[in-house]
């Protein structure tokens, strides 16, 4: 069983949707991805940070589900990054009420030994010079690195993300972003330009549409799984990439085929993800519930 390294904001959020509001509520990139994963490993650990409002008792349940929290560091007296969003009709679009960095503004993740050997590294969506100090501290040569990000970082930061991206295994971003990304509408050319930057494998995601894989050779597209109860789409993403980080981990090698499976998984974590507010969806998910809903899922795809 691979070792799992995840960096992503352990925070705080505010949600509003058509379906209604969700209150104060865990969130963070970090959150949904390590959440997502351990339905696969409990071999896997967080790196991040929280100031001293961030409840306790979110961290025993992080460890109850057999994720290492030893490097979320707690700053006393410090606030937990929160966002306020606001979703449209289309659940798609959003608009952002209000961001308070907090303690996230000074994260310095630092590795543990333990953890720094990981085989597969997860960069949640941070600042990339947040994301490239893990990707140092790391010492395994073998390790596969699978990156996030969001347009703000394209807007603001595009050289440091680049030098990211440079040293990446695999790429997942949203069709929008890939646009940004390389200046093409087309996705399959899109794919290709990303491809020659470094990485060998992308995966674009195209919301309700599903998500296409590219490595150069092969390409895969897998429709996404019909959730009649939409609630809160955040987290989605994180929760798609932690599914395939935690079945990518138990598996000998990590080639098209892996590759698949671990899409497929990720398409059914982030569908329990969106049908509740915050991560309730995840929380009480388990594999056998995961495995039901495959069954289902595959008989739509033959």
């Amino acid at each position: 069983m691979k070792k799992v390294l995840i960096t992503g904001t352990v925070a705080f959020d505010e949600i509003e949707t058509p379906a209604g509001s969700s209150g104060k509520v865990i969130g963070g990139a970090g959150t949904y991805i390590s959440i997502a994963s351990s339905l696969f490993t409990q071999n896997l650990a967080i790196v991040s940070i929280v100031g001293e409002d961030f409840p306790n008792k979110e961290i025993k349940y992080l460890n109850d589900r057999g994720i290492n929290t030893e490097m979320i560091e707690t700053v006393i007296g410090g606030k937990t990054f929160y966002w306020k969003g606001r979703y449209h009709e289309n659940m798609i679009s959003r608009d952002t009420l209000d961001t308070k960095l907090n303690v996230l503004e000074k994260f310095n993740p630092i590795l543990n030994l333990d953890y720094s050997s990981s085989e597969i590294v997860l960069l949640g969506n941070l600042h990339p010079a947040v994301q490239l100090k893990v990707i140092k501290q790391t010492i395994n040569p073998n390790k596969f690195i699978i990156m996030d990000t969001m347009n703000f970082w394209m807007e603001n930061t595009l050289n440091e993300l680049l030098s990211v991206v440079k040293k990446v295994n695999l790429i997942i971003i949203n069709d929008e972003e890939a646009e940004q990304l390389t200046g093409e509408k087309n996705i399959y050319r899109a794919a290709e330009k990303i491809l020659k930057t470094g990485p060998s494998k992308v995966i674009i995601k195209k919301g309700e549409h599903g998500s296409i894989y590219f490595d150069g050779k092969n390409n895969y597209l897998l429709p996404a799984f019909p959730v009649t109860s939409l609630i809160d789409p955040t987290g989605a993403g994180d929760s798609f990439a932690g599914g395939i980080a935690g079945l990518l981990s138990t598996k000998n090698k990590i080639g098209f085929e892996e590759i698949k499976e671990a899409m497929l998984y990720g398409t059914l974590t982030a569908s329990f993800c969106v049908e509740s507010f915050g991560i309730e969806g995840l929380r009480k998910l388990d594999r056998e519930t995961l495995n039901r809903r495959l069954k289902i899922f595959k008989s739509y795809l033959t």
